[in-house]
């Protein structure tokens, strides 16, 4: 007997080819098809003969079928299949290109219903439909066509997306899902009836009967912007669970038994001591919550969210001398070598008078140099263990992990961050991105984290000054660059990939109006070195090169000894060169708004004015200059950050598979923000003062299918 769990190859009218097509698109259950929604929807209430229809309009005809075949002619070798319909005063041509097989279909005598685009048929004569929607409806006792029964015409048709490269069709989408529809004849409902009573929401049944086929009456306007009840109810019930279970990983967390920290009058001198500078209000508002959060006796689990250069390292770096000052280690995982290389010589600069020992595990190092890393971290002689994913091996282990930093964290997936975290027992989880997360994305993808937000960049910064160019401006742009570099200044060249590869297939000569293929850094370094700045010492960055030479690439941009550095999207983050004025970035339509406003924050870090050049070829569209004109309207990372979710959504714009980040099937975090805020508010009341036995079988509901369903792994 069908149910919810029925696999999709065993459901009538689907099969084992189809089933593979479904799967492939993450379709693997009955419930999963309930679940594949219209995307639009088509009024074909009002039916029709063949005498009432006019020109330009769309509509729903239903007449029988006065002759049928196909037509003699063959129009660019497409074989043309004709079905007039009507009789010999009224009729309407109706013609399917490619449509040999419904010779075996279609046959005079036949009552049929077509939905479609009505023209002129100037071969002819009369009014003719081109690749109409069809339905052949059967006859009624009363001799009246049968379209109450319909599911083409007579109704709001629903109109789903094709899968399979249009192999699985609307039409195929309508019949299966209305055959699972009457199998089932219902479903339980595991929205608390208290909630539901709440907000005055429909069932689940009728909640997934009628978005699929709508009730007589119902607004098209209400179904197409996603507001019919039917569909509110879905769109609440997907938040709601997720909110949910993020309500109850925290109230989880709250009651476990962590490390209550000391913070007394002796570490705060030891913070004093190792600050560069005096701190923004910003900064120390942060350090505040996360000292409160050390001091309880819970795991802490916080995200330090704030923009580029607004000084989170600094934070985070207190937080590992209150843990060293209590005698537990700390573990920095950064998303790439030359990041974590950048965090430790931060640290290991900072701490250097403290005698903690801080220590870098990468990738990249020799078995020899690992293993030595890994007999002091293990030996609790490396108070400070820096590094990239190499820090969750099996082999890694800590003698007394106190602390946990993830930086630039929505770049991991989520079961590295666990398996981190399960390096010491039950150690304060700090999170920290400079990329300014919409509040959309905050609620669901950080719902179980404390926030603190970092606003306030340091005093005495000046606004950079951000400017589009073609790429015939390329000439004045590089003497731009000339005249910073003559001043004493330094400047970086961004490229969106290394070396040439299948996108990019000739050298690249800066000077010259450049090619539309991808920029490569290794041609673009060659030219600027070699042709275009001769004068200057020029350098090249990128992730393939071997890790000394990218740490001594790097100290000597830093220290001046290389005045221009071309690279690709490494130096994004962690690179902190303040003598650094400009930053051009070559095809600058090719990057996300976020990724281009992290270049930038690589200049505009002293205290002369900066200037960040968005180089564009001419792939670039109207929409695309709009796009940046953002980036020279403002400096302010949240507001770009929202144009850039507006832009790509919210898969694109976090790396879905990456940061966690839920796939939800009906709700859309752009369109359904407001649903969003009531589900939160709602689940963590649920959570808090709900009734204990509808709160346990919500819990159960979630554990069997929280990780499928919305792919996160209870990990805070």
């Amino acid at each position: 007997m069908l149910n919810l769990s029925t696999a999709v190859r065993f459901i009538r009218g689907v099969g084992e080819a189809r089933a593979k097509i479904l799967e492939n698109r993450g379709i693997l259950t009955a419930e999963d098809l309930l679940y594949y929604l219209p995307y639009r929807y088509e009024d074909r209430t009002r039916l029709r003969g063949p005498e009432d229809v006019r020109a330009g309009e769309q509509a729903t005809v239903i007449a029988p079928v006065l002759r049928a075949g196909m037509l003699s002619m063959r129009r660019g070798g497409m074989k043309i299949f004709r079905a007039e319909l009507g009789d010999t005063k009224h009729w309407l041509n109706c013609k399917w290109f490619h449509g040999g097989y419904l010779e075996r279909i279609i046959k005079p005598g036949q009552i049929l219903a077509v939905h479609g685009n009505v023209e002129l048929d100037l071969y002819e004569g009369g009014f003719q439909m081109v690749q109409p929607q069809y339905e052949i409806l059967p006859e009624a006792p009363t001799g009246e066509h049968d379209a109450a029964q319909s599911l083409e015409v007579g109704r709001i048709v629903p109109v789903y997306e094709h899968v399979g490269g249009g192999k699985l069709t609307s039409r195929f989408f309508r019949k299966v899902i209305h055959t699972i529809l009457e199998s089932l004849g219902g479903m339980d409902d595991p929205l608390p009836c208290a909630v539901r009573q709440q907000l005055a929401l429909i069932s689940r049944w009728e909640a997934i009967r009628h978005a699929h086929f709508p009730l007589p009456g119902t607004r098209l306007t209400d179904l197409d912007q996603f507001r019919s009840p039917a569909q509110v109810r879905l769109i609440f019930e997907e938040f709601f669970f997720l909110e949910t279970g993020l309500a109850l990983k925290k109230k989880k967390a709250r009651e476990i038994e962590g490390i209550a920290y000391r913070a007394d009058a002796q570490i705060r001198e030891c913070l004093k001591k190792i600050l560069p500078f005096h701190p923004t209000k910003a900064q120390k508002n942060a350090l505040a919550e996360i000292v409160q959060d050390m001091r309880s006796p819970h795991p802490m689990h916080r995200l330090l969210q704030g923009d580029v250069g607004s000084g989170k390292t600094i934070v985070a770096l207190q937080a590992a001398v209150i843990a060293i000052e209590n005698g537990y280690q700390v573990a920095v995982m950064a998303p790439t070598e030359i990041l974590a290389q950048q965090q430790f010589f931060y640290f290991r600069r900072l701490l250097a008078r403290s005698g903690y020992h801080i220590a870098l595990l990468s990738g990249s190092a020799t078995a020899g140099e690992k293993k030595a890393v890994k007999k002091l971290i293990k030996e609790g002689l490396a108070q400070v263990a820096i590094g990239t994913h190499a820090l969750v091996e099996g082999n890694v282990e800590f003698k007394a992990l106190g602390l946990v930093i993830i930086d630039e964290q929505h770049r991991f997936g989520v079961m590295q961050r666990l398996r981190l975290m399960q390096k010491g027992k039950y150690p304060d989880t700090l999170v920290m991105t400079a990329t300014p997360i919409p509040r959309t994305l905050a609620l669901t993808m950080y719902g179980d984290l404390d926030v603190s937000l970092m606003d306030e960049l340091p005093p005495n910064r000046l606004p950079i000054v951000t400017r589009q160019a073609p790429e015939e401006a390329i000439s004045q742009a590089n003497e731009f660059i000339r005249a910073e570099v003559k001043s004493g200044a330094q400047a970086y060249v961004v490229c969106p990939v290394i070396e040439d590869g299948s996108e990019a297939k000739s050298s690249t000569i800066l000077g010259k109006a450049f090619a539309a293929e991808l920029k490569s850094a290794v041609k673009t370094y060659e030219s600027l070195a070699n042709e275009v700045f001769p004068e200057f010492r020029v350098g090249l960055l990128h992730g393939k090169l071997p890790a000394e030479e990218k740490e001594r690439t790097m100290q000597q941009f830093q220290t001046g000894e290389i005045q221009i550095l071309v690279g690709t999207t490494v130096v994004e983050v962690g690179v902190d060169v303040p003598n650094a004025t400009v930053m051009m970035i070559l095809q600058a339509e090719r990057f996300g708004l976020s990724q281009l406003h992290q270049l930038r924050g690589r200049v505009g870090r002293g205290k002369r004015q900066s200037h960040c050049l968005l180089i564009t070829s001419r792939q670039q569209t109207e929409v695309g200059r709009q796009r940046l004109a953002t980036l020279e309207r403002t400096n302010n990372g949240f507001e770009i950050a929202e144009m850039d979710l507006k832009l790509r959504g919210p898969g694109e714009f976090m790396g879905v598979r990456q940061s966690g980040l839920p796939t939800f099937r009906v709700a859309n975090l752009l369109r359904d923000q407001e649903m969003l805020e009531w589900a939160r508010r709602l689940a963590q009341e649920f959570v808090d003062t709900g009734e204990r036995g509808e709160v346990a079988k919500l819990v159960q509901y979630l554990k069997e299918n929280w990780n499928r369903r919305y792919g996160l792994v209870a990990v805070g």
